[in-house]
């Protein structure tokens, strides 16, 4: 079986690959990163999914406070320049005050992308997004500062995170208003949490042309037929649904089951369900044989009879009031 990416979505009319690249890991203290021992493999990993065709990142500021951003600019910068004409990158504005990024007033969303970018080592990003729908600003601030990124040549396009189907369809409307259309909403979306779908967030983003991205498709790692009772995911990670192993087994053995008619693993299964979902899954690669792995769920497509038993399967999953309103 081939392992290259096939097909593609859409962002703001722009193709893209239909799978990013999740770069929280990358840096990021909280997911146990080691300078010393994680950035070879995380370069491997930059060289594979390249080579493969998986080119759309998807980073942040807060991630290792820059450390992503820095990570992801200084592979960039060995990169051959075929390959750089072909990378999407995505980074997010934290709408909340904290030492790194201190602020009272208004939200500094120009002078922050313009950090990021010099983070990056780039002139201009390809998507901007508001990580959060809560933050001491009003959705009117939020909206100005994200069009006035596009209008200043630092953006091309601007989405947001965690935004339920009301707050989509208000900060769109926001921005039509600057002449700037919202081009995607990045929720938690997975076989575990499966409410962005249910709620007819997706339905609605759809209608509009705004593209879903997913984070978190293989739930944090519950998807990947890797854990089980016996073996549990490692501690510390946060999940949108909550349930026991005995109550996934039904998912995962059906899932495991699929993997071996499509010859992929189960992380391929989880992901290409995003796919056939209509969404884009962000998933995560620490090193090479992630990357590929990755590769493989573009390379085939689950029939609607197998995407819906998986769903019949699968969990509602949560909101919260503070972080998960999509």
């Amino acid at each position: 079986m081939s392992t290259h990416v096939q097909g593609h979505a859409l962002i703001a009319g722009e193709q893209v690959p239909p799978m990013a690249v999740g770069t929280w890991s990358w840096g990021d203290k909280s997911w146990g990163y080691d300078e010393t021992k994680d950035f070879e493999p995380i370069r491997e990993a930059w060289h594979a999914t390249n080579k493969v065709g998986l080119t759309f990142y998807d980073t942040a500021e807060v991630y290792g406070e820059g450390k992503s951003e820095a990570i992801i600019g200084r592979l960039i910068k060995e990169t051959d320049e075929e390959t750089k004409k072909k990378l999407y990158i995505a980074t997010k504005f934290l709408p909340y005050p904290r030492p790194a990024n201190f602020f009272l007033f208004s939200p500094p969303l120009v002078n922050s992308l313009r950090k990021s970018l010099h983070r990056l080592g780039l002139e201009s990003v390809d998507l901007y997004q508001l990580h959060s729908p809560t933050g001491p600003h009003s959705f009117k601030a939020y909206a100005a500062g994200l069009a006035e990124c596009v209008k200043l040549g630092l953006a091309k396009a601007v989405g947001v995170s965690n935004f339920s189907k009301d707050e989509l369809i208000k900060f769109s409307d926001l921005l039509a208003a600057h002449g700037v259309p919202l081009a995607s909403n990045q929720v938690e979306f997975s076989l575990l949490r499966l409410l962005p779908e249910k709620s007819g967030l997706l339905e609605e983003m759809k209608k509009r042309n705004i593209a879903m991205l997913a984070y978190s498709p293989l739930a944090m790692g519950r998807l990947t037929g890797k854990y089980s009772a016996s073996n549990p995911v490692p501690s510390g990670r946060r999940f949108g649904s909550q349930c026991t192993w005995e109550q996934l087994e039904p998912l995962l053995d059906a899932m495991r089951t699929l993997a071996k008619k499509y010859d992929v693993s189960v992380s391929a299964i989880a992901l290409n369900w995003v796919i056939c979902k209509g969404a884009i899954p962000l998933g995560g690669a620490r090193n090479e044989k992630q990357a590929i792995e990755n590769a493989k769920a573009t390379t085939f497509r689950m029939t609607e009879e197998e995407v819906d038993m998986l769903s019949s399967k699968g969990f509602d999953g949560k909101t919260t009031w503070f972080w998960q309103h999509g």
